[in-house]
C-alpha cells in the first residue's frame, strides 16, 4: 500500500494534516452549534411556546397545534424543493438564508396579537428552518464523511440534546419576561451569529483539496495502491431516480414515519402532558432535560456502534426503546414515572437520530443525498401534519393524551420490526456483459 508524500497533497491538506486536526471536525461542532439553537427554539422549546400562548390568549391546544399542522404541509410541499437546492447551490449559502429567515421570523413572532398572526409567523419560522437548518447541516456533514459518517452525525446531532438542556432555561426566560422579549431575543441572536457562521462553513471538503473523513487527495492515482482501500474510500452515488427504485428508500421512508410522528408530537405535547400531570412548566422543563441528558451519550455510542456493525439491528433495539418510553407516558399519571419514560425515551430517541440519517448516506453516497432525503422527508411531513394535531383534539374531546399516544407507541414498535428487513441497494454500476 502506498501511503501519500507532500508532494502528492494540495497546499490545504498538506496544512490540515500538518495541525492535525480534519476540518470537517471542525464542521461537526459549527453543525451541532447550529442545531442547538434550532432545537430549543424550534423543536423542544415549542411545549414551553404552547404553554405561554395558552396562558396569554386563551387558544385551544387544538388551534395552535393547526399552525404546526400548515407548516408541516409547508415541508411536505417544499421538502423535495428543499433538498434540490441544497444539492444545486450548496448547503452554506442555504444555511446563510434559512437562519435569516427563521430569525426574522421569531421576531414576527414577538409581535402577534392575533391567532391566524401566529399562524403566519409559525410558517416564517418553519420555512426557514427547512431551508437552512436539520438537512443542510446534515447534508454538510453527509458530504464531508465517509468511514466516519455514523459518529460525524452523531456527534453533530447532539446539538439537538444541547438544545434540550437548554429548554430549562428558556422556561424560566418565558415565566419571568413573557414569550414576547424570549422571542424576540432568539431572533435577534439567529440575525447576529448567522454571518460569522458563514464565513466558516463549506459545502464539500474537496473545496478545500480535501477527502471524506481527512484522506489526503493524490495529484495522480498510483496504479499499485491497494484496491481494496480505494474501495472503502470511495462510495457509489445514486442518483434520485435510482434511490426511488430501491426497497430501501420506501422502507427507510416507513420506518423513518413511524417513529418520527411520536417525536414530533412529543415536542409540542409533552410539557402540557406534564403540566396537566401537575408539574409546573419549569418542573416539565426538568422532565425534557433529563431525557436529554440520557439522550446525548446514547447517541454517541449509537454512532460509534453504527460505523463498526450492521445498522439495522442496532435500530432495531434504539426503536424499540423509543416505543417502550412512549408506551409508559400513554399510561401513566404519576409524575416520577415521568423520568422513567424520560431514560427510555432518551435512550431510544438518541440511538435512533443519527442512524436513520447515516443510512441513507450509506446506501445512497453523497451527491444527491439532500434530494432523497428531501423526497423521503415528503410522506414524513404530511404523516406530521396530523399527528399533533390528532393528538390535540383527543385531549379536547377526551381530557388525556393516552390514545394517541398508545398508538404512537404501537406504530413505533411496528417500524422496529421493518427496519430488520431493509438492505442495502446492490452496486448502481452494473458490470458489462462480455461480448459473444
Amino acid at each position: 500500500m502506498r501511503f501519500p508524500s507532500l508532494s502528492d497533497m494540495t497546499p490545504t491538506s498538506a496544512v490540515q494534516q500538518a495541525r492535525g486536526v480534519f476540518y470537517g471536525w471542525r464542521l461537526v461542532g459549527v453543525g451541532t452549534f447550529l442545531l442547538t439553537l434550532m432545537a430549543v427554539s424550534v423543536f423542544q422549546g415549542l411545549g414551553t411556546f404552547l404553554v405561554a400562548l395558552e396562558t396569554k390568549f386563551g387558544w385551544s391546544r387544538t388551534a395552535m397545534s393547526g399552525a404546526f399542522t400548515l407548516a408541516r404541509g409547508e415541508g411536505a410541499v417544499l421538502g423535495p424543493l428543499e433538498g434540490i437546492l441544497i444539492d444545486k447551490f450548496g448547503c452554506r449559502k442555504l444555511i446563510l438564508v434559512g437562519y435569516i429567515i427563521m430569525g426574522l421570523g421569531f421576531i414576527g413572532l414577538a409581535a402577534i396579537q392575533s391567532l391566524w398572526q401566529f399562524y403566519l409567523a409559525f410558517i416564517i419560522i418553519t420555512l426557514g428552518s427547512g431551508l437552512g437548518g436539520w438537512l443542510a447541516v446534515i447534508s454538510m456533514i453527509n458530504n464531508w464523511f465517509n468511514r466516519q459518517r455514523s459518529m460525524a452525525m452523531a456527534t453533530t446531532m447532539t446539538g439537538i440534546h444541547f438544545g434540550g438542556f437548554l429548554v430549562p432555561v428558556l422556561a424560566l426566560g418565558v415565566e419571568a419576561h413573557g414569550f414576547r422579549w424570549a422571542t424576540l431575543g432568539i431572533g435577534v441572536f439567529m440575525l447576529v451569529m448567522i454571518g460569522p457562521v458563514y464565513t466558516v462553513v463549506r459545502n464539500r471538503p474537496e473545496d478545500m483539496g480535501l477527502r471524506p473523513d481527512g484522506v489526503t487527495a493524490p495529484v495522480q492515482a498510483d496504479k499499485n495502491d491497494d484496491k481494496t482501500e480505494g474501495a472503502q474510500d470511495e462510495e457509489e452515488d445514486f442518483t434520485v431516480k435510482q434511490a426511488l427504485m430501491t426497497s430501501a428508500f420506501w422502507i427507510l421512508t416507513i420506518v423513518h414515519i413511524s417513529s418520527t410522528i411520536s417525536i414530533v408530537t412529543l415536542s409540542l405535547h409533552l410539557i402540557p402532558k406534564l403540566k396537566d400531570m401537575g408539574m409546573s412548566l419549569s418542573a416539565g422543563g426538568l422532565v425534557v432535560l433529563a431525557y436529554t441528558a440520557t439522550a446525548m451519550p446514547s447517541q454517541l455510542i449509537a454512532g460509534a456502534i453504527a460505523d463498526k456493525l450492521p445498522k439495522p439491528p442496532v435500530l432495531f433495539g434504539f426503536l424499540s426503546l423509543q416505543a417502550s418510553g412512549i408506551m409508559v407516558l400513554a399510561f401513566t399519571e404519576d409524575v416520577w414515572m415521568a423520568y422513567l419514560f424520560a431514560v427510555l425515551y432518551g435512550i431510544g430517541f438518541g440511538g435512533r437520530i443519527p442512524l436513520l440519517t447515516a443510512i441513507r448516506g450509506e446506501y445512497f453516497g453523497r451527491k444527491a443525498f439532500a434530494t432523497i432525503m428531501g423526497l423521503s422527508q415528503m410522506p414524513n411531513n404530511i404523516a406530521m401534519m396530523f399527528a399533533p394535531l390528532f393528538a390535540a383534539y383527543m385531549f379536547d374531546t377526551q381530557g388525556s393524551y393516552m390514545v394517541p399516544f398508545f398508538i404512537f407507541s404501537i406504530l413505533n414498535f411496528l417500524g422496529a420490526i421493518l427496519v430488520l428487513w431493509v438492505r442495502k441497494p446492490k452496486s448502481v454500476s452494473q458490470p458489462v456483459a462480455p461480448a459473444a
